[in-house]
């Protein structure tokens, strides 16, 4: 018996290793999401090929933003099936603000996102690679750039240990067609100047392997995020009353704010907001209060955080 490809071979087995440690979803089953280009119809085909014989689903969404696309679906749509997958294209209205990038990932997350069961989707190192320098460049803090998480319910992500050039010689030994998005090519975009202009002058002054070491830098933030939100989840004390939080660790601190701002029902919140708010704590002279998403303002009044309405 013929043994398979090694890049076959190893996109196989990052995802049986990532389905034996998440364990099988209550319900709902697992979906892979499919655009049609090499990294989720690799993933696909190492899905099908793992849970053989279970009821797999592939995802396959039309974003509307090129001409063709309903075709570029359908052909994505038919390759899956081709890999025994029961395929369903869902189109998307892509708008809102934030430029079309975030507009069409909003989207995009929004038509995935199931009410039950796990989609898998495929982030490759490479894209874990390009958060995170994204993450260091705009100095969005330590969540942004601890990266992708592998699993974060309903989202799975078997593949941030394979590199985009494994899922591209995983297709091309199945017998796979991948469809190369022209905005991947678009240097109007900033990831893809990180990934066909900063990445490679990274990896050549550095001598190679940098991919591989912010997607282990991402993986050690992570725990040491995991660790510090633990710790925030066990504080006792009121997180509104300045009196219990300064003696707090500025980043024991700042994550307790956190928790009571998105609590008290504060959206979006960025580092910098957390980092204003506990301003009002660590570094009070008085100062205003500080606006933030969703029609609200965090204030300091009587040695007590609040979080209010703006008035407009």
């Amino acid at each position: 018996m013929n043994r398979p490809d090694p890049a076959v071979s190893e996109v196989r087995t990052a995802v049986r290793r990532f389905l034996d440690d998440a364990g099988p979803p209550a319900s709902g089953g697992v979906a892979v999401a499919v655009s049609g280009g090499a990294d989720s119809l690799a993933l696909a085909a190492a899905t099908a090929h793992v849970l053989k014989g279970s009821d797999v689903r592939a995802l396959v969404v039309d974003h509307g933003l090129q001409a063709g696309s309903s075709e570029v679906a359908a052909r994505a749509a038919a390759q899956c099936g081709e890999l025994g997958l029961s395929a369903t294209v869902l189109p998307v209205v892509v708008d809102g603000g934030g430029g079309p990038e975030a507009a069409a990932r909003r989207a995009r997350y929004a038509a995935l996102r199931p009410s039950e069961g796990l989609v898998l989707l495929g982030h490759t190192q490479d894209d874990q690679a390009e958060t995170v320098l994204l993450g260091l460049g705009r100095g969005s803090g330590p969540r942004s750039i601890a990266g992708m998480r592998p699993l974060d319910v309903p989202w799975g992500r078997p593949l941030l240990g394979v590199t985009r050039a494994t899922t591209a010689a995983a297709c091309a030994a199945l017998g796979l067609e991948p469809w190369h998005d022209p905005h991947n090519t678009d240097p109007a975009f900033t990831r893809v100047r990180l990934r066909t202009e900063v990445m490679p002058l990274l990896e050549d002054v550095l001598q190679g392997g940098v991919g591989a070491a912010l997607a282990r830098t991402a993986a050690q933030l992570r725990d040491d995020n995991d660790a510090l939100d633990a710790m925030a989840d066990a504080f006792e004390g009121d997180p509104a009353d300045v009196a219990a939080l300064v003696p707090l660790p500025p980043a024991l601190r700042r994550r307790v704010i956190r928790r009571w701002l998105l609590a008290s029902g504060a959206p979006e919140l960025s580092d910098s907001h957390v980092r204003a708010v506990d301003a009002l704590v660590a570094a009070w002279r008085g100062q205003g209060g500080v606006w933030l998403s969703g029609g609200l303002v965090a204030r300091r009044a009587h040695g007590r955080l609040k979080l209010d309405p703006r008035q407009s």
